[in-house]
């Protein structure tokens, strides 16, 4: 009999408990369950509204079913529907009757939202704590590689010479970004919907207060329709993590890029890469490329929320199931992208000599010498008109702007003397960007202490919620 089968005449056609049953997932729950519902036990007894022996049982029956649940002794069942109603019926036969009043004053639309809720809150710290390793582990080799230059890139074309600690800290500004999102959104998710009941709240004298003291939420939905039915904080969970896959994507496409026997910047730990079952000399950098593959299912999984959304009449529909699958995938594909991400920048093997090759070659001075006309009070218009018929002279000649007389500079422009060729070695080009954010060397170490710094406030923020 199911334990809202009072009203109906006929059992659930099979295929329509198989088709609405989401114990096949929402079992990931349990833990969050029983913690809501040893919570919610406590509060009915302290409230009066059972008997303090009857509280004492189903705690410990809750209690025996949790230890049960961890030595993988229960097996849930689909015809039970979901997590609550499966551990209700376990808590039944584990403590007999007594066990359907922990029910009492609540439904399981408030209850859900409780266990997500829980769920979110935990993973969001998880988050946190794996974009730290990350952005750890570029912090590490940026300080490694504060006189690394290599080319920087616009279009995929050689722009100007950087520091590659200026370019690692690019991503940690990303990772630290999406850091303060998930902090952000940490408070919206630490909300506590139970004791909204079904949809109006419940005539149960409870204390909401003392469950989310319990449970560690600092504050309440103060409505009830809007606790059963929010999903916010969930499309905001998703939406964070699916920005922090895309900076692990433009990441991971860069290592790719970098290990390439074209960029030769980089080489990837062995650990981190897989080779082919036809060609002996491969080494591919797998896990870059399934991290840059397996953004678009995190993002999908954000869409796909939205779109449930969007047309729901308030309260719960059972259409909000669907919001479920999504995020546990997510959850799954995104703290295993971030621990594998971390070690394997902490591996990776930079190849400076070859960076600093390519920074040499080409033209990523042209800028700068279009700035030593400016400076010398040409138009910058002109300057650059001037760079630019240099930098077709040279490619006719087949030469570099390094490797030009200052004769040769002359004939372009008078203005020319022979302190140009201090500005256009790679390391003036770079701290001739001395200002805050540039490439210059004392800049991108002022950068490094404060990345450092924010590091350090990021773990005391973890420190104070767990």
């Amino acid at each position: 009999m199911k334990l809202w089968g009072g009203r109906f005449t006929k059992p659930t056609n099979q295929l329509v408990e198989e088709y609405t049953a989401s114990i096949d997932f929402d079992h990931i729950l349990v833990e969050e369950d029983i913690r809501g519902s040893l919570a919610h036990v406590k509060m009915l007894g302290a409230c009066g509204i059972l008997q303090a022996n009857e509280a004492e049982t189903i705690t410990a029956g809750l209690e025996k079913i949790r230890e049960r649940v961890r030595a993988g002794e229960v097996q849930f069942s689909v015809s039970l529907e979901d997590i609550h109603m499966n551990i209700e019926h376990l808590l039944i036969e584990e403590v007999g009757p007594v066990g359907g009043k922990l029910h009492t004053g609540r439904s399981r639309n408030d209850q859900v939202a409780l266990d997500m809720h829980l769920y979110v809150r935990a993973r969001t710290v998880e988050m946190i704590q794996g974009l730290l390793q990350v952005r750890k582990a570029l912090c590490k080799q940026a300080e490694a590689h504060v006189d690394t230059l290599l080319p920087g890139y616009t279009h995929l074309q050689r722009a100007q010479p950087v520091r590659l600690a200026h370019q690692l800290l690019a991503y940690v500004e990303m990772f630290e970004r999406d850091t303060e999102r998930f902090i952000d959104s940490y408070k919206r998710v630490n909300t506590m919907p139970l004791g909204a009941g079904a949809i109006a709240g419940t005539p149960f004298p409870i204390e909401r207060e003392q469950v989310a003291a319990e449970l560690g939420f600092d504050r309440l939905y103060e409505n009830s329709m809007d606790a059963v039915s929010d999903r916010d904080y969930l499309v905001e969970f998703l939406a964070n993590a699916s920005l922090v896959m895309v900076h692990l994507s433009r990441l991971s496409e860069e290592l790719i890029l970098w290990s390439s026997e074209e960029f030769g910047y980089v080489e990837l730990d062995d650990a981190f890469c897989t080779g082919s079952s036809m060609m002996p000399q491969k080494k591919n950098p797998d896990v870059p490329e399934l991290i840059r593959g397996k953004t678009g299912r995190v993002m999908g999984h954000w869409v796909a929320l939205m779109t449930t959304l969007k047309a729901l009449p308030l309260t719960y529909n059972k259409d909000m199931q669907e919001d479920k699958e999504g995020v546990f995938d997510t959850v799954a594909t995104l703290i295993g992208a971030l621990a594998l991400t971390a070690p394997m920048l902490a591996g990776m093997t930079v190849k400076a000599e070859r960076m600093r090759q390519h920074a040499e070659e080409g033209f990523a001075a042209a800028t700068d010498v279009a700035d030593y006309l400016a400076a010398k009070g040409v138009p910058f218009r002109e300057a650059h008109a001037v760079v630019g018929r240099l930098v077709l002279h040279c490619l006719q000649e087949g030469t570099t702007l390094s490797g030009l007389s200052l004769q040769v500079y002359r004939d372009f422009h008078p203005s020319f003397s022979a302190d140009i060729f201090e500005k256009i070695g790679v390391e003036a080009v770079a701290d001739a960007r001395d200002v805050r954010g540039g490439t210059a060397r004392n800049r991108v170490l002022d950068a490094l202490e404060l990345k450092k710094k924010q590091m350090v406030e990021t773990k005391t923020w973890l420190d104070t919620v767990y």
